[in-house]
């Protein structure tokens, strides 16, 4: 086993030299074989359990082609298990050396370093900062300088307060709640109220839309699934409290959404206009559209069109028409005359 393991991790080694080898010889084919089999040891390293299609999602190829892969890295001396209906595993206290970044994959890092400083809370920020100095520890050379050259020229700046910064640690203490099932404590203040309120919640996941971080859970206090937005939390704490009820997962819910009664909307917007449209449409159930001369007919099927949909309108509609439905015409002249009747 250790002289077969010694093999494979001097083929590990010496990728960008098979590289250049099996494409001089065996054709492009191999070579994506070979880079998909690294790639797989790669993820069985980062999970306890790997599912064989997730596998075959990832790389787009047949659940056969996953099981010939595994069965080559098997061969190789990689001690995996598996088990049936459940996934693939690596024995525990196997390792291989570092893996070696490509320049493409350090420049992600990078993105992803400016967005977590921006749209995470203090204490993940931190966490995210001591693991990408870990991460830097280990580039060669000329990926440090990559790096470095890359981190001074790019800057996030979100739109919105994502979190009340009196709150610094509040996804850390979401995030060990789903992990270890445990009810979280949060003083919220919603929009509909007046004042502030006490919830204990069973969190199901967090999402991020509409330039907002939203928490779904189940809230004790509403006996049912509510969503909660991180901004308008004035408290959070940790309970010992265990979830009382099994919640599946999150995109099992938010499909939930689907079933929710919906209008139908159509508008016209300056062509000129509407392009600069495009990234929000969706939030508000954008289905097709249509270019009209110098317009574009826009479809949606929309779940608020009493508060949501009127109010992205107006940001607009002096480059727009509502073709239908005539309610939301009415809410919109409703909000137009509030709003001179204000000034």
């Amino acid at each position: 086993m250790d002289k077969t393991k010694s093999i494979f991790e001097l083929c590990f080694y010496l990728k960008s030299y098979l590289w250049d080898i099996c494409q001089s010889i065996m054709g492009r084919d191999t070579v994506n074989r070979f880079d998909r089999i690294v790639a797989i040891l790669v993820q069985l390293q980062s999970k306890r359990i790997v599912k064989a299609q997730e596998l075959a999602d990832r790389f787009e190829v047949s659940l056969r082609t996953i099981y010939r892969d595994i069965r080559t890295l098997e061969a190789s001396g990689v001690p995996i298990l598996s088990e049936a209906g459940v996934g693939y595993s690596i024995m525990e206290g196997y390792r291989l050396p570092p893996v070696m970044f490509t320049r493409e994959e350090v420049g992600s890092f990078v993105a992803a370093e400016k967005l977590m400083q921006k749209f995470v809370d203090k204490s993940l920020g931190s966490y995210h900062q001591s693991a990408m100095f870990k991460l830097k520890s280990i580039l060669r050379g000329s990926e440090k300088d990559w790096i470095s050259a890359l981190e001074s020229k790019i800057s996030v700046d979100p739109s919105q307060q994502l979190f009340n910064e009196d709150l610094p640690n509040a996804l850390e203490i979401l995030f060990e709640s789903i992990a270890e099932k445990k009810q979280v404590h949060l003083k919220y203040h919603s929009m509909q109220s007046e004042h502030p309120s006490d919830r204990h919640i069973e969190p199901v996941g967090l999402f991020h839309e509409n330039n907002f971080w939203y928490v779904l859970g189940y809230c004790h206090y509403r006996n049912d699934y509510r969503q909660f937005r991180t901004d308008r939390m004035l408290g959070i704490a940790r309970t010992p409290l265990s979830f009382i009820k099994d919640h599946g997962s999150l995109d099992e819910h938010l499909s939930k959404d689907v079933n929710v009664q919906k209008t139908k909307v159509r508008i016209l917007v300056d062509k000129n206009i509407a392009r600069f449209i495009n990234g929000d449409r969706k939030h508000y159930g954008f289905i097709s559209e249509k270019v009209r001369g110098n317009q574009v007919e826009m479809t949606f099927m929309t779940s608020n069109v009493e508060h949501g949909f009127p109010r992205w309108y107006l940001m607009f509609g002096d480059y727009a028409q509502i073709i239908e439905p005539e309610i939301l015409k009415h809410r919109v002249r409703a909000i137009l005359e509030k709003t001179v009747s204000n000034l």
